[in-house]
């Protein structure tokens, strides 16, 4: 038995023995010198792993007593993970290398923290949840206050470690109590507990672990982390933290929700549904008023979790599908935001500050319209990529009844898209400043002009949205049936 579990979660045992290999490696040869090397080492893992996972076979396999799950759903976001921190990799070398924070550990402590979110999202039991957990976190708390000469980078950490630990306390709390009301850790065993009926001990245990899940998404009211830790930690690290551990974190919420609780969903609809509603106007407002573009996109996290929630608020499969949907929209787009956002420079200093963006449309034209179909597509304008996203969460809403969530999505969209028009009206018609170099390296430039091609083209009649729907309705399909 103990051979076939080991095959059912091999990818994380290769990826993690991969990581222990590379720093021996680099510890007992140049270390830092070996940096570029791991960085597009670990990058180039990433996507053959996630070939491996995409490619396998399509069957749901439980391992070590049902811990572990590989499923259409684990697969699906798994391959999400890896190809998105593949990218994030590969834009963050040339900054991290011409600024001196191109580490050895960074890429190992990256490939970690991937290792703790596959643990995650084919967790079937409140433990290996909890281990997967803390292995992502404890990396990411490292990588944030990677720039040690930097009093704000420190903060970062220090105030994600602190908060980090406040959450994992809160969600430690809530499964012993869901354990001591139901007898039992694995998803599987809680859910049947709760099919005769449930204590409020056991409602209490699930709003805990709902706390605890939203610290981990970034949703209100358990955001107060995210805008100081983008705007202190290095721009890279900050990429990275708006997309593998976002779609890792809203997975790991499904999976809890639906395997543990899907036995009781209109109990914890509700609270589900008042966080996105709160996550959607806090962002939307709070946004407004901020001049730096990586607090900006700190509050546009917030807002945009709080869309993907309400597709998890609908308690349904579809709304399954339309959360899966939504997130690998949201990571796609901020792949190609940041691309632009790691250019952003002065004098070859790195600038945040969005008025340094008016009129860039006249050094660079080609880059400026990529920041329009970037912040036209996070606003959800039609027809470009981020409105397909946040129609399918508002239709999962509006089909199971929630049509008031629905209303609130439509509202907190428009109030939203004033930050990202007003991003927009600068880069070609504010006034001329001291603006922006206007250089880009190459990878940066391509990802860019990718990712924009990708958002702009999605409603083409024949592409389809490149088939995320069928597969995200087929992931879907294996976790809520």
């Amino acid at each position: 038995m103990i051979s076939a579990d080991i095959q059912t979660m091999m990818p994380e045992i290769v990826l993690a023995i991969f990581a222990m290999g590379a720093l021996l490696a680099a510890v007992y040869t140049t270390k830092d010198g070996m940096a570029p090397l791991l960085t597009w080492a670990t990058s180039g893992f990433f996507v053959l792993l996630a070939l491996w996972i995409g490619t396998g076979a399509a069957q749901t396999v439980t391992a070590f007593d049902g811990m572990f799950n590989n499923d259409g759903f684990a697969r699906f976001t798994k391959v999400v993970i890896l190809l998105s921190a593949a990218a994030v990799l590969l834009m963050s070398q040339d900054y991290m290398q011409r600024r001196g924070l191109l580490k050895f550990e960074y890429p190992i402590l990256v490939a970690l923290s991937v290792v703790g979110m596959m643990v995650m999202v084919s967790a079937g039991d409140l433990m290996a949840l909890y281990m997967g957990l803390e292995l992502q976190s404890l990396a990411l708390y490292v990588v944030a206050s990677l720039r040690r000469d930097s009093a704000k980078s420190t903060e970062a950490g220090l105030k994600y470690f602190v908060l980090g630990a406040l959450s994992s306390g809160l969600l430690l709390y809530g499964a012993s109590l869901v354990y001591g009301f139901s007898g039992t850790t694995l998803f599987s065993g809680i859910i049947l507990a709760t099919a005769d009926g449930y204590s409020v001990g056991l409602l209490i245990g699930v709003v805990f672990l709902i706390a605890g899940l939203a610290f981990k998404v970034s949703a209100a009211p358990f955001h107060m982390w995210t805008p100081d830790v983008y705007e202190g930690s290095p721009t890279p690290v900050t990429a990275f933290f708006a997309t593998a551990p976002k779609i890792a974190a809203m997975a790991m919420f499904a999976r809890v929700v639906h395997d543990a609780f899907g036995g009781i969903v209109g109990e914890w609809q509700q609270i589900v549904a008042f966080i996105s509603v709160l996550s959607m106007f806090l962002g939307a407002i709070a946004a407004i008023g901020q001049r730096d573009i990586k607090r900006l996109m700190a509050y546009s996290s917030i807002a945009h979790m709080g869309f993907a929630l309400m597709g998890l608020a609908a308690g349904t499969a579809f709304g399954v599908q339309a959360m899966l949907i939504y997130m690998v929209i949201y990571v796609i787009m901020n792949v190609g935001t940041f691309a632009f956002i790691l250019s952003m420079e002065r004098d070859g200093r790195p600038v945040t500050d969005i008025n340094s963006l008016k009129m860039y449309s006249k050094k660079q034209p080609l880059m400026a319209l990529v920041v329009l179909v970037m912040m036209f597509s996070l606003a959800g304008v039609p027809p470009l990529l981020g409105f397909f996203g946040k129609f399918y969460v508002l239709r999962a809403a509006y089909d199971a009844g929630l049509g008031w969530l629905a209303v609130a999505g439509v509202i907190a969209s428009v109030i939203g898209a004033f930050y990202y028009i007003r991003i927009v009206y600068f880069v070609y018609f504010g006034e001329e400043n001291v603006g922006l170099d206007g250089k880009m390296p190459p990878v940066l430039w391509i990802t860019a002009v990718v990712t924009a091609t990708i958002v702009g083209l999605a409603w083409v009649p024949g592409i389809n949205l490149f088939g995320i729907e069928t597969m995200a309705q087929a992931a879907a399909a294996t976790l809520v049936n």
